[in-house]
């Protein structure tokens, strides 16, 4: 373990999310919130004199390996969570440290659950800061950097990073140079959030508002500015939030290939097919199922694929309290929350591309169970899947069952029910949000005790770097010198 370099590259990490809380201190300003701006302000220079300090370390060697990477990756996720909790707490607006950590790692994780009972008393600032968290983390601090700035040459070190903090089972490169790649993922994510603001803007909602409210859509976060969630608005901008949070939840490379006109290739993508068929069947099946409750079918079918594509995408956003509606629809809800959306997307979950793979796996199997001499080949998009591949899906989910398992055992102490403690953790394992019962979407998780709070802070952050990367953390062997 390169320990010098690690440091070096924290501290760069530090200075970078030091320029981004400016934004906020900028809004502060505009709406004349003197504590708030206080507090930024407060927060960027702490996080400005780490970041100088650290970058002081130097070293000769200068190579990154996997290790290296996704250490980098897991701290700097750690750190910027610790110390982006202190606007929060120097302001006064979530005077308890702890609860503060827990609403800024749900931001940055895209989780969206929340600990606070009324987000409409909240600063502009801090509303502003909690979804500017979700945008940052929606791609991915670290890809931010290679976008700007390369990270050196050799060794591959910007790909064990990109590899560390991207979704999904494989990392692709969409064009050769990681840097380029990089670049144009954050211009798509520029250009969606853009458009988006501006769809809204003609549906009549305000500037702060649409800017806001899509940050959190392209970060697929959830984190609402009223009580209400987005029932509050028009049903236009409800119904472009829906398109636009479908749309975050797309592997971002087909982006790049409708740019090049590559239509052949986008027919082929199995993981797309999947996922569109995935949630027209779910709104249409959840529609039917609540058609009793709502005036017509329509006003059904609005909140049936508005809560759906804000589930399976993890955006957790709310245009009503699916917490009352039919058993049905909370199953296929809660099914959807474990599947996730596309890898290379900003959404959680296990995956759609996971789930095929895990199906495929399984078929494959039977087939040599039933002709043990026969060679059976697991195959996606036509190409062949590496069986070191369907090896990493498969503990991938195992181990994502067991963090599942022990957190729900932990978390029950509490004494809360099954339900409750169970979507908990799944809201958050999965970066979601909300779940049923006591955390539906009208609750939050203020009322649950310090030590589940850590438990579903540890999940978030599981959840959205994949598993491994926090895992390295507690790994001996890492920490050693090579």
């Amino acid at each position: 373990m390169n320990i010098k370099i690690t440091c070096n590259y924290l501290g760069k990490i530090l200075l970078l999310v030091a320029v981004l809380l400016l934004p906020s201190l900028g809004v502060a300003l505009i709406y004349a919130e003197w504590l708030p701006a206080l507090s930024f302000g407060v927060t960027a220079l702490i996080m400005a004199v780490l970041g100088l300090l650290i970058t002081r370390i130097k070293t000769d060697d200068k190579a990154i390996y996997a290790r290296e990477g996704f250490i980098i990756v897991s701290l700097s996720w750690v750190i910027v969570s610790l110390l982006g909790a202190l606007p929060f707490v120097i302001s006064g607006e979530i005077p308890s440290y702890l609860d503060a950590v827990f609403e800024t790692v749900s931001g940055l994780t895209t989780t969206g659950g929340s600990i606070l009972s009324d987000v409409e008393c909240l600063s502009k600032s801090i509303l502003f800061w909690r979804s500017f968290l979700h945008w940052m983390g929606g791609l991915g601090i670290l890809v931010f950097i290679i976008a700007i700035a390369p990270l050196g040459k050799g060794n591959g070190m910007s790909l064990h990073i990109l590899r560390a903090e991207s979704t999904g089972p494989t990392v692709d490169k969409i064009t050769p140079k990681i840097h380029s790649s990089a670049r144009i993922l954050y211009a798509i994510y520029f250009g969606l959030t853009f458009i988006e603001t501006v769809l809204l803007l003609f549906g009549g909602m305000d500037l702060f508002d649409s800017f806001t409210l899509s940050m959190g859509t392209a970060g697929t976060g959830g984190f609402a500015l009223l009580n209400s969630g987005i029932g509050s608005y028009s049903s236009y901008c409800q119904i472009v939030i829906s398109v636009f949070m479908m749309l975050f939840g797309v592997n971002f490379s087909i982006y790049y290939l409708i740019i090049l006109r590559e239509f052949r290739q986008i027919g082929r993508n199995g993981e797309l097919k999947a996922y569109l068929c995935v949630i027209a069947a779910s709104t249409v099946a959840i529609a039917v199922n609540i058609s009793h409750l709502y005036g017509s079918f329509g006003e059904s079918l609005k909140h049936s694929f508005f809560q759906v594509t804000s589930i399976i995408t993890t955006t957790g956003y709310s245009t009503t309290d699916f917490n009352l509606w039919p058993e049905l629809s909370k199953f296929i809800l809660v099914i959807l929350m474990m599947l996730g959306a596309c890898a290379g997307s900003t959404g959680g979950g296990l995956k759609v591309t996971r789930a095929i793979l895990l199906v495929k796996s399984l078929k494959a199997e039977l087939k040599r169970m039933l002709h043990p001499q026969s060679v059976v080949t697991v195959k996606q998009d036509g190409k062949p899947v590496e069986r070191e591949t369907l090896n990493r899906v498969t503990v991938y989910f195992s181990t994502l069952i067991i963090i599942s398992v022990v957190s729900v055992f932990i978390i029950s102490f509490a004494g809360y029910d099954f339900t409750t403690n169970v979507t908990a953790v799944i809201a958050n394992v999965n970066n979601i949000g909300p779940g049923l019962n006591l955390v539906g979407p009208t609750c939050n998780y203020g009322f649950f005790p310090f030590y589940a709070k850590i438990v579903l802070i540890f999940d978030m952050l599981v959840g959205r770097l994949e598993i491994f990367p926090m895992l390295m953390l507690f790994s001996p062997s890492v920490w050693k010198r090579r």
